[in-house]
């Protein structure tokens, strides 16, 4: 994969951290292309990065043997049907990291015959703990697959799902998974400056006991049930909080959620596909 040339087309926050985590794990610079409207953002990465930056698209694929759209969902359309009878020649693999369009309509914006993975990944990746879920057309050949696997392993784990639809539920768990962690840390920070602590220690606390737990899931061969039960003594503390969650419908009120992501997932596909 360090052989290879990648380009980006978007130089935003994601493309950023593909960038980033590229370089931190041995990508040369110099192998690296990217493309943005925006001069300022092109002058950053050039001068934090010292990657190729340039304004055109065009530069950017004929330079290299992968391309990734890094563009918003909104103007993905344009962006690939305007650079689409490039991509017919040159062959590269497309990598699109933009949330809802589907590889039908990627197909059809690009050309026949291109290898297009999609991918999901998750903000996390912007400190390089992403977990991002892959799935590519029956262009993609094992090469390019193991290719589109090392560019998002860069920021994190990478793992294939079995059908495009499967997206929609990682969507759901991992795509938003974080603004739900960050709800509960939200509500006991709250917590803990109304039970006398100081904002900055309630904050820290926090924080810290999420990294922890989740250091702890992590690195443990059982399951978060099997976690849970083993710092919950009975008749102590710990109890006493889980049994007024699980009353109050801690577990049905997550599926719900987790349902109502995953229905707006496919809703959202729906309409930036029809764009």
């Amino acid at each position: 994969m360090k052989t290879n040339k990648i380009g980006f087309i978007g130089g935003g926050n994601m493309a950023s951290s593909l960038i980033s985590g590229l370089i931190a794990s041995g990508h040369a610079p110099e192998q690296i292309w990217v493309s943005d409207i925006n001069p300022d953002t092109l002058a950053t990465l050039a001068a934090n990065l010292h990657v190729n930056a340039t304004p055109s698209n065009e530069i950017v694929i004929n330079a290299v043997d992968v391309v990734v759209l890094a563009v918003k969902p909104q103007a993905l359309k344009e962006v690939a049907t305007g650079v689409a009878a490039l991509i017919q020649q040159k062959q590269p693999l497309v990598v699109s990291i933009a949330a809802g369009i589907s590889l039908s309509s990627l197909g059809a914006w690009l050309g026949d015959g291109t290898a297009i993975v999609r991918c999901m990944p998750n903000t996390p990746a912007l400190v390089l703990t992403g977990a991002t879920a892959l799935y590519g057309n029956a262009n993609v050949n094992t090469a390019q697959h193991n290719l589109a696997e090392s560019i998002m392993r860069s920021v994190g784990i990478s793992l294939w799902v079995n059908s495009e639809a499967d997206l929609d539920a990682v969507t759901a768990v991992s795509g938003s998974g974080p603004a739900y962690f960050f709800l509960l840390m939200e509500a006991m920070e709250n917590m803990a400056v109304e039970l006398g602590l100081n904002e900055h220690t309630a904050r820290l606390l926090v924080q810290q006991t999420a990294l922890g737990a989740a250091k702890i899931a992590l690195e443990a061969d059982e399951s978060p049930e099997q976690l849970r039960k083993h710092v919950t003594s009975p008749g102590g503390t710990t109890q006493q909080a889980i049994e007024c969650f699980q009353q109050g419908g801690f577990s049905e009120l997550v599926a719900k959620a987790l349902t109502a992501a995953y229905n707006r997932s496919i809703e959202m596909a729906k309409q930036t596909g029809a764009l």
